[in-house]
Parts: structure tokens; C-alpha cells; sequence
């Protein structure tokens, strides 16, 4: 497929979406990333087709220890494109108990539980991500439709076909913003302990591979 067919599937994966719940209870998991920009961009441009008054809702995930040029792009652009934006995060005291921990029960903590609870506190029916199948192994086959349990919910994966290049492409065609740090060498942002330039040809090899090889859990437990 070229890029304008896959954004078509794409668009046809958000109707999908649309048939499972009401525009105001699906939210866009929105990193900050070159991904998840991509993939806000494309749901509130088929959102103000259908509504021009309509107001994308997106949920954040701050562990508090993201990158300072990744706030401060996210909320650049929730002003700039009006998003609705839902920032969710551990409890003040987790990140002091986590040393020592392994990587895994780090995300669990400072990632997934405060997803979970998001989750359930903001009625999210639809969770849109920006996960696409060649960024790593474990995401090879993620069906476009996944559902969850405790809490209920649908991910939803409407960028699974692209492809890094894709990404890229898009944000060239659109003129769309991004991330300083994609243009200071980094091709996937995570968290700053875990997260170095990345120099090989996978593109998350700048990120901690404890992590990395422990992926299938995770996305076991939400993790996106």
C-alpha cells in the first residue's frame, strides 16, 4: 500500500471505532511522539469533518520522568489544536519506592496502573494508540481491534500498517510539528532513564532493553 491507502484504512479503522462507542468517550493516547502526533492529527481532521466544532479528547501518561521537550511540545499543541487533554501519572509517593525495582514493575507502576485507573475515572470506552507493527517484535500482529478487561475498555490501533518512513512522510506532507528531539538523534522517546539516542538500525534500540525484551507482558497489561 502507498501512504494515501494507508491512511485510508486508516480513517476506516476510526469508523470502527465510532461503531463501538460516541466520539466523547474515545480518547487518543497521545505520547508526545512522532507517532501518536501523527495519529491525533488524522482522528481530529476526520473528527471536524464529521463536526467542525468537535474537540478531540486525549490521554497523557506522565511517569515524571519525561523529557522536558516532550511537555512542553504536548502542551504547545493541546493549546494550538485545542485538544482536550487528560494528563495521568503515578501517585506522588511510587516513583521513591521503585529502587531497586526491575524495569518491568517500573512501567507497571509509573505507566500501566495510572492508565487503569485513567481509564476507569474519564469513562474511556475507545483508546486509540499509535502502536505500529514494525517498531518492535512484539507488535508484529496486533489485531486492529483489541479488547480489555478490568477495566473495559477497546485499543484501538489505527496506524498498525505504517511504517517509520510513513510517519515521517505524513509529518512532511502536513507540515505537521514535532518533538526537538527527533532532530538532536533520537527515533523513539520514553522515559530519560531509559531512553538514549538510538544509533542501530532498530529504531528503539535507544531504549533500555530490559524493557524492550519484556514488551509481550507489558502490552499483557495495557501497555501501549
Amino acid at each position: 500500500m502507498n501512504l494515501q491507502e494507508k491512511m485510508s484504512l486508516t480513517r476506516k479503522i476510526f469508523e470502527q471505532a465510532l461503531g463501538l462507542s460516541p466520539a466523547g468517550s474515545i480518547f487518543a493516547a497521545w505520547t508526545g511522539g512522532k507517532d501518536s502526533t501523527v495519529l491525533l492529527h488524522q482522528w481530529m481532521v476526520l473528527l471536524q469533518e464529521r463536526d467542525p466544532g468537535a474537540q478531540v479528547r486525549a490521554l497523557n501518561l506522565n511517569t515524571g520522568y519525561k523529557f522536558p521537550e516532550v511537555l512542553e511540545f504536548r502542551d504547545e499543541m493541546a493549546w494550538e489544536w485545542d485538544i482536550d487533554l487528560v494528563v495521568a501519572g503515578p501517585d506522588s509517593s511510587a516513583a521513591r519506592e521503585l529502587e531497586g525495582t526491575s524495569k518491568v514493575e517500573c512501567c507497571r507502576t509509573l505507566k500501566v496502573k495510572p492508565l487503569q485507573k485513567a481509564v476507569k475515572q474519564q469513562g474511556v470506552k475507545v483508546l486509540l494508540t499509535g502502536i505500529r507493527r514494525d517498531e518492535h517484535p512484539s507488535r508484529e500482529n496486533p489485531p486492529e481491534v483489541q479488547e480489555k478487561k478490568d477495566p473495559d475498555y477497546y485499543q484501538v490501533n489505527p496506524i498498525a500498517h505504517w511504517t517509520e518512513m510513513d510517519i515521517w512522510s505524513y509529518i512532511m506532507l502536513k507540515g505537521l510539528p514535532y518533538c526537538s528531539l527527533y532532530d538532536a538523534g533520537y527515533r523513539s522517546l520514553g522515559c530519560m532513564p531509559c531512553t538514549v539516542k538510538g544509533t542501530h538500525m532498530n529504531e528503539r534500540s535507544g531504549r533500555h532493553q530490559d524493557k524492550e525484551e519484556s514488551m509481550d507482558m507489558l502490552r499483557s497489561m495495557g501497555y501501549f
